[in-house]
């Protein structure tokens, strides 16, 4: 289903650890899957914050005409959002972007996610189940009120691996610890992933190694959120070797891990396609 423009309104926006969940009245959202995020515009039409906010949509509920998300408050615009109260609106534009691929038939799978990286996840580990698959989560964080969702993982997984930086909870470590030991867990051919860049990049180092499918949703930051100012652009190999720049909100967020050249984003490849006629100087800019 395309996006759609909405004024949602708030029905829940409650404390969980150290993130705000975020229930939105949403009806005419429809097509949401495991992977989708919306934008957010935040402070109204007369408001000095001009750009939205992207959430990785935590769940969406047809029925209900919800659709929820998972936030910190990490500026002046997701500290302005946690400001609101039920029954304020909030101008919605969703579902965007490209949402993790879904298996045909029964596989095995490890969920991997830092912070509330895990907002997607939980809907995605339910498809997969309700395919006849596996799934395994390794869960994040630097403390144990970053984490989320650990006991909802619990409740869809015999599996389940909980790391912090500090060992508040769980095992102190990164998730790249207990990676191959989830994967081999479920037999895992496919690992699908969300949270920082470095992470992603570990990531897929780990399950390429394994001999899995890497699925990573990335963390860019999104001015327009569809596709229009190239502020969120990657460098991606494509099928025929050329690295190009992709767009994370149309591509993505979901890419082939094995694809972006983490240690180049951020940066303009002097090999880019359309980059051939900057000097190595300007390239490295």
């Amino acid at each position: 289903m395309p996006p759609v423009q909405t004024t949602a309104t708030i029905r829940r926006i409650d404390p969980v650890g150290a993130y705000h969940h975020l229930v939105l009245d949403a009806p005419s959202v429809a097509g949401v899957r495991p992977g989708h995020f919306g934008a957010l515009a935040i402070g109204g039409p007369d408001s000095a914050t001009l750009l939205r906010r992207a959430f990785s949509i935590h769940r969406a509920d047809p029925g209900e005409g919800t659709v929820e998300f998972v936030f910190a408050e990490a500026g002046r615009g997701t500290r302005a959002l946690a400001r609101h109260r039920p029954g304020d609106t909030v101008d919605l534009i969703a579902p965007l972007g490209t949402p993790f691929p879904l298996p045909a038939g029964p596989v095995g799978a490890v969920l991997v996610a830092g912070g509330y990286g895990s907002a997607p996840m939980f809907a995605l580990a339910e498809e997969i189940l309700g395919r006849g698959g596996r799934v395994a989560f390794v869960l994040g964080a630097a403390t144990a009120d970053r984490l989320f969702g650990v006991e909802r993982a619990r409740a869809l997984a015999d599996h389940v691996y909980v790391v912090t930086d500090d060992g508040s909870a769980g095992r102190r470590g990164r998730v790249t610890g207990p990676l191959a030991e989830a994967i081999t867990a479920v037999a895992a051919t496919e690992v699908h992933s969300c949270g920082p860049m470095a992470m992603l990049k570990a990531v897929t180092e780990i399950a390429t190694a394994a001999g899995a499918a890497s699925h990573t949703a990335v963390e860019e930051a999104m001015a327009c959120g569809i596709g229009i100012c190239m502020s969120c652009v990657l460098p991606v190999t494509g099928p025929d070797g050329v690295t190009r720049f992709l767009r994370s909100c149309t591509s993505g967020p979901v890419f082939d891990g094995s694809t972006v050249r983490w240690d180049d984003a951020g940066t303009l490849p002097e090999d880019l396609e359309g980059a051939d006629a900057m000097t190595p100087q300007e390239a490295r800019r």
